[in-house]
């Protein structure tokens, strides 16, 4: 390794090779113990962590420089009460490490009157002189300037005065007899429901199951993340949104996943006012009503043998229970229909073939030979 070095002719400071080499202490804690060993003394008087700002070192960085610096002996603090009563830390910088005593005697040496004694350790103020009252003893206080006359309890009156007779009382009109009615049975007390006057309080409405395992769930939050904390009542105000999540086909753990998913990134302020918006705004919606399954097909039967009495055997697969295929049945119903009538008209969508099965049927109904 090459190396070209000047040595500047000023603004600089002298770093010792114990600190550049410390392999104990990373590199923001020798630069701040650099940076304030060149300051002026007109900066001393400054507290570590504004000097530390200046180097735009904050937060976890300069907690962990400084406590490498106390560590090693290059920082010494003192807290103490002040004569006001307010607490006071002061700071020892130093660019060679001390140990406490050695601290302790620099402090002594640069500050005499801050290495005196502690407010504990002072002695503490004289107590006060005991004060004698004033000349003369203590008289009753008088109201408005006269003096109050005494009270003569147990002396009696030889003339009382007449007390004056109290009035009668109106009598109250009768009430009428109420109307007769069934006697409760021995033992039985009437209830507040059976009074006349009052109505019977109908019994609160027993929680679905939805609703009941709604509330589990909203309550079950905070052991995910603390700021969701709700009360039984809070919880059960939301569970009436929530169990509509559920009616719509999600889970337990879909709905916990569903509203702790992407939090806000200020926080939560409001557990309620966050879960309500959510439960609210981000319903699933309705799945659409399945369609009742179509019913299967009719089972395929078997070829049978159609038993008209043609001239080839054919086969055929039936519908039902009949025997003969549809060109017979067909070709039967027109030699019926010819005999009837005694007509050989045949419909124009008739094959030949069903038009001789008929013709030859309806001669062998007629009794005429084929």
């Amino acid at each position: 390794m090459l190396r070209h070095v000047i040595a500047p002719s000023s603004g600089w400071t002298k770093a010792s090779h114990a600190v550049v080499r410390d392999r104990r202490m990373n590199s923001d804690a020798k630069i701040l113990l650099l940076y304030v060993q060149g300051l002026p003394e007109s900066a001393t008087g400054r507290p570590l962590g504004e000097l530390a700002q200046r180097l735009e070192m904050k937060g976890r960085a300069y907690q962990q420089a400084k406590k490498q610096l106390i560590e090693h002996g290059y920082v010494h603090e003192w807290r103490g009460q002040g004569d006001g009563g307010r607490w006071v830390t002061e700071q020892l910088f130093t660019n060679t490490p001390l140990t406490r005593d050695e601290a302790r005697a620099v402090r002594a040496r640069l500050s005499p009157e801050a290495a005196g004694p502690t407010r504990a350790e002072r002695p503490s103020a004289p107590q006060p002189s005991a004060q004698y009252p004033t000349v003369g003893e203590p008289t009753p206080p008088s109201a408005g300037g006269y003096v109050p006359e005494e009270e003569h309890v147990d002396e009696n009156t030889p003339h009382p005065p007449s007390e004056a007779e109290p009035e009668p009382e109106p009598e109250p009109d009768p009430e009428p007899d109420p109307k007769p009615g069934p006697e409760p049975e021995a033992g039985h007390r009437p209830t507040s429901a059976q009074e006349p006057g009052t109505e019977a309080t109908p019994p609160p409405p027993h929680p679905s199951p939805q609703l009941t395992r709604a509330e589990r769930v909203l309550l079950s939050l905070r052991h995910t993340r603390r700021e969701m904390l709700l009360g039984v009542g809070e919880a059960r105000a939301l569970a009436v949104e929530a169990a509509k999540w559920l009616e719509r086909g999600l889970t337990e753990s879909e709905l916990r996943h569903a509203l702790l998913a992407e939090p806000p990134k200020g926080g939560v302020r409001s557990a309620v006012g966050f879960l309500r918006h959510r439960l609210t705004h981000k319903c699933p919606v309705a799945p659409a009503p399945v369609a009742p399954p179509e019913p299967p097909p009719p089972p395929v039967r078997a070829l049978i043998t159609c038993t008209s009495e043609a001239e080839e055997d054919h086969v055929f697969r039936p519908l039902g229970d009949e025997t003969e295929c549809a060109d017979c049945r067909r070709a039967t119903a027109y030699a019926n229909w010819m005999v009837d009538t005694d007509t050989y008209d045949f419909p124009p969508d008739m094959t030949w073939r069903q038009r001789f099965v008929a013709v030859a049927k309806a001669d062998a109904l007629r009794g005429e030979p084929a």
